[in-house]
């Protein structure tokens, strides 16, 4: 039993992991989606352009992390995965159409033969779809941590709106989206390097982004304490909980300072920490649970014969997933600005 929990603990590590990798990945490609929809003005066509280069032609790999915490999360939780996809399958389905489309609008708007107008549309279908993505899943997230969803022995009794709907999974929907946007912000000030003026463009935002992120975080915690106390307390109170906040105001401040000083390259890195501190955070604040209040770690249908060779199967996939990442990331991220 004490072997089984153990495997159940780590995998849940694990996804949550694989969580924050799709985020810092992933999430920041929405970002700049974000980014392409709001490019206006005389610079319009050099910001899409710069959003192109910074995210092909890898930037579906990065999507294998979700498929991997949804993987994972179906094999080793059963039953906390099918009351999360059964009570929450309206913004999950969503977030899957936005997925897909968003995949075949950037592709047929970079590689397609059809006219520029039509091009132009599918700019469109790309930029809504990484705008109305983010706030999806963060919905998603919203709701699991709501505790208005009620289920008994894995059958969800509390309907297909509930906790989603509340005005915390809102605002956990817009914060989301908020992450995403300020860490495309914060990316792009890199890739702009040699581009003076749309450098300074995507400092500003950024700059911009992560005050507003302060603000809603603000949201967040205020409508937690409304609507979902029994999270709010764990997410603001424990030793661990205050360390990880600790963790993501620190960075949160030396990524505006270095932003000031214009120290763009380690700006992502400490970006980069902020947002992973707080999906930690949120992950420390579940305690116990998979779904707030509905699935517990002790009701999930974790099965230790199953859990305990799939971590195995990761440790030694990871001797060839983590090297191929990388050697893509130098060949096509690398080798496309040496080229350029």
């Amino acid at each position: 039993m004490i072997a089984e929990v153990t495997a159940a603990l780590a995998l849940r590590w694990v996804i949550g992991l694989a969580l924050v990798a799709y985020v810092l990945t992933g999430g920041a490609d929405f970002g700049a989606g974000v980014w392409d929809l709001l490019a206006r003005g005389r610079r319009a066509a050099k910001e899409r352009a710069l959003i192109a280069h910074a995210i092909a032609p890898i930037w579906e790999a990065n999507h294998i992390w979700l498929i991997l915490v949804v993987v994972l999360a179906f094999t080793g939780f059963p039953v906390a995965f099918a009351v999360v996809a059964t009570a929450l399958h309206i913004p999950i389905a969503l977030a899957l159409v936005g997925i897909v489309l968003r995949g075949a609008a950037f592709t047929f708007r970079a590689y397609g033969l059809q006219s520029s107008d039509l091009r132009d549309r599918w700019g469109r279908v790309f930029a809504w779809s990484s705008l109305v993505t983010p706030i999806c899943l963060g919905l998603v997230v919203g709701g699991m941590s709501s505790g208005h969803i009620v289920a008994e022995a894995g059958v969800v009794r509390s309907g297909f709106v509930a906790g989603w709907t509340s005005s915390f999974a809102m605002s956990v929907g817009a914060f989301t989206l908020l992450c995403m946007v300020t860490l495309a912000a914060v990316y792009l000030t890199v890739d702009a390097a040699g581009d003076g003026e749309l450098q300074e463009a995507f400092r500003r935002r950024a700059i911009a982004c992560e005050f507003a992120l302060g603000v809603c975080a603000a949201i967040v915690a205020w409508r937690a304490s409304v609507e979902a106390p029994a999270l709010f307390d764990p997410l603001v109170s424990g030793p661990a909980a205050i360390a990880v906040h600790g963790a993501a105001f620190v960075a949160a401040t030396t990524t505006l300072v270095l932003l000031a000083t214009r120290r763009f390259a380690i700006a992502r890195v400490t970006a980069a920490a902020q947002v992973a501190a707080v999906v930690i955070g949120w992950g420390l604040a579940m305690d116990d649970d998979l779904v707030h209040g509905a699935v517990s770690m002790r009701d999930a249908g974790t099965v230790g014969t199953v859990v305990e060779p799939v971590l195995w199967v990761l440790a030694g996939a990871s001797l060839l997933l983590g090297p191929a990442l990388v050697w893509l990331m130098r060949v096509f991220k690398h080798g496309r600005s040496d080229a350029d």
